[in-house]
């Protein structure tokens, strides 16, 4: 019974013109996404006290790639030094170097220590810095402040 449903198989696959009837689904190969190039974009890093965010997009505000301190294994007080903000650069413009990012305009908000190099990291991997701004929101006293503390 069995060699008789094996004889089918065959004949089957042998009028298909495959090896076997597991070679008749084919499964379509996944097209390769064709990259964008991108060759003027934007910088944003972000310095707080605790840490450092860096984040490259086009002029449209779409991101193209995006690095932090606790993403390149930096704990702690160490998130936010200038050293770990360099890290941070490098590992977000290797990223976005598949998309032909050249010339950037740098946008930097907050107060950390990683703010200026940050910059000069950017610079040392091989982009173009057009301009830099400083975003750092400040209030204008709209809001009223809490009120203080009774202890």
């Amino acid at each position: 019974m069995i060699e008789e449903i094996q004889d089918k198989i065959e004949e089957v696959a042998a009028e298909t013109g495959s090896d076997s009837a597991a070679d008749d689904k084919k499964v379509a190969g996944k097209k390769k996404k064709q990259l964008r190039q991108i060759s003027h974009g934007r910088a944003y890093v972000q310095a707080t006290y605790n840490n450092t965010i860096v984040t490259l997009t086009d002029l449209n505000g779409n991101v193209l790639s995006w690095s932090s301190a606790g993403q390149n294994n930096f704990k702690g007080a160490k998130k936010a030094t200038p050293y770990a903000a360099s890290v941070i650069v490098k590992d977000a413009t290797e990223k976005a170097k598949a998309y032909g990012l050249k010339n950037v305009n740098v946008f930097v908000r907050g107060v950390g220590s990683g703010r200026e190099s940050a910059i000069r990291a950017l610079n040392t991997y091989g982009l173009n810095i057009v301009s830099i701004k400083d975003i750092t929101p400040i209030p204008h006293n709209g809001c009223r402040r809490k009120r203080p503390r009774r202890v």
